[in-house]
């Protein structure tokens, strides 16, 4: 049954996922890493090869922003495009002095990961440019002599309006400067590719404005810890199995998700 709702062109394929700190400092940087382990357990009870391609860490703990890909697996995509939009955690913050109450956020976004073979995006070679700098962080001597990170810059034209955007992809994930500049190219298309689908579900919303129509990046869940409650605004779904969630046990968010929305990314 649950399969029967995964019909999307895309819904079989790897996927990217994004996640990045709100505002709130400190805070909403441990929140983000939460969510980044939430999602690796998820990721490898359900066999999938989780890797991190880029990761930026926080001031003082946690992290500003990471991008993971979930790999090897089935309908990595159409199971995880529920977790598009914003996360919010309300806990007693153990960085907050008074020990208060404090709300955090984290958005999180998911894109499919697009090969050469499934689907042709095209990427307009005079609109991209390259950088290199020198990754950080552990890996030995060779880590800061070679410039082995890579910085896409591609230059998109809104088809629609003519608006202009920078995108910008930085890999870090090998030490292979070459192996690297692949796997940002392959990012931007995963990019390309998920711009052009939500202007076809914008589109297919407009026809069919009397469906529930989700929104993407609206607050979609809450995590409140105190009364032991994890509750999802779009399907009601709610369970006090905080813990579990937070370990990776998120199917029951997913098959909701699923169930109510069986349509709406036609």
């Amino acid at each position: 049954e649950l399969m029967n709702m995964l019909r999307q062109e895309e819904d079989p394929m790897e996927c990217v996922m994004k996640i990045n700190s709100g505002a709130g400092g400190t805070e909403s940087q441990d929140w983000a890493s939460m969510l980044m382990r939430m999602y690796m357990r998820y990721g490898e009870a359900h066999g999938y090869k989780v890797t991190i391609s880029d990761i930026q860490d926080g001031d003082e703990a946690g992290i500003k922003s990471v991008t993971m890909k979930f790999e090897g697996g089935e309908y990595a995509y159409g199971f995880l495009k529920s977790e598009n939009g914003v996360h919010r955690l309300v806990r007693v913050s153990p960085f907050n002095a008074q020990g208060k109450r404090m709300t955090s956020f984290a958005s999180v976004f998911v894109s499919p990961l697009i090969d050469d073979y499934s689907i042709e995006v095209y990427v307009d070679p005079a609109r991209v440019s390259w950088d290199t700098f020198r990754s950080g962080g552990a890996g030995g001597q060779n880590v800061n002599k070679v410039e082995s990170g890579v910085r896409l810059r591609y230059q998109y034209e809104d088809p629609d309006t003519g608006e202009q955007e920078e995108i910008l992809i930085e890999n870090t994930e090998t030490r292979d400067q070459p192996k690297n500049r692949a796997k940002a190219m392959q990012l931007l298309k995963s990019q390309l590719y998920d711009r052009a689908m939500k202007k076809r579900m914008e589109a297919q919303a407009k026809v069919e404005a009397s469906k529930k129509k989700i929104e993407w990046g609206s607050q979609i869940r809450s995590y409140v810890f105190d009364d032991r409650r994890v509750k999802d605004h779009r399907t009601n779904y709610q369970t006090s199995d905080v813990d579990g969630v937070m370990n990776g046990n998120i199917d029951g968010f997913i098959k909701a998700y699923l169930m109510e929305f069986p349509e709406e990314e036609k």
